[in-house]
């Protein structure tokens, strides 16, 4: 599959705006001429995801409702899920953020009519929690669960959910591992990450797909490619 190239630049919408994967992508999407619009809940963060090429838009998805956030997604031509409760967070905000906003996001997109929507989640997501885990991590990986399972369900979205493995703060590598689970447990950066997430928007085939991703041999878009 060749990647897809367009000279109309296209409307990305990013929930999680100012996060760091979120801040690698806006800057990919902004070098190659598209339009990201950054949701953000922190007016002090408009103007550092502003100089980074996006859309600061002021919108926190644990106090809004459905038609708030549709109205952002209007026009979108994809939409992008990026946001987590974050460190330092307890067990109720992983609830509400990472899937309780992520459920809104997603009623959002359908209730726009934007189809195309990518889902960053977790290694860890969709499989039994250990005994012993420590119980804000083990709040973390029910919540993308819960997350993922809602997404599988819906018909009115091309959806591909992401799993990266553990996130570093590298250079980017250019190469990954990226499979359909399993995978084997690894680290990726979050550079290559949004990488990644900027190629699946380009690559519709991966739609109703769930990806396990690490740093890998493969450049990204062969890895894309390959799926």
């Amino acid at each position: 599959m060749a990647e897809q190239t367009t000279n109309t630049a296209r409307r990305i919408v990013i929930a999680g705006g100012h996060g760091k994967i979120a801040r690698k992508l806006i800057k990919l999407l902004s070098a190659r001429g598209d339009r990201a619009v950054a949701l953000i809940r922190n007016p002090d963060h408009e103007e550092e995801v502003a100089a980074l090429g996006a859309e600061p838009l002021l919108l926190d998805l644990e106090s809004v409702g459905v038609d708030e956030v549709a109205q952002a997604l209007v026009g979108a031509d994809a939409a992008v899920f990026a946001a987590g409760a974050g460190p330092g967070s307890g067990a109720e905000r992983k609830d509400t953020v990472d899937r309780g906003a992520a459920v809104l996001f997603a009623d959002a997109a359908e209730s726009a009519g934007v189809r195309r929507f990518v889902q960053v989640s977790s290694f860890g997501a969709g499989e039994p929690i250990p005994d012993g885990m420590d119980d804000v991590f083990a709040a973390y990986l029910a919540a993308k669960t819960s997350a993922e399972e809602d997404l599988r369900v819906r018909t009115h979205l091309d959806w591909t959910i992401l799993r990266p493995g553990t996130l570093i703060d590298d250079d980017p590598t250019g190469s990954v591992a990226l499979t359909e689970p399993p995978l084997e447990a690894g680290s990726v950066t979050r550079s290559d990450v949004a990488a990644v997430i900027m190629a699946l928007l380009d690559a519709p085939e991966t739609a109703h797909k769930t990806l396990m991703l690490t740093s890998g041999p493969t450049p990204v878009a062969e890895a894309v490619a390959a799926l």
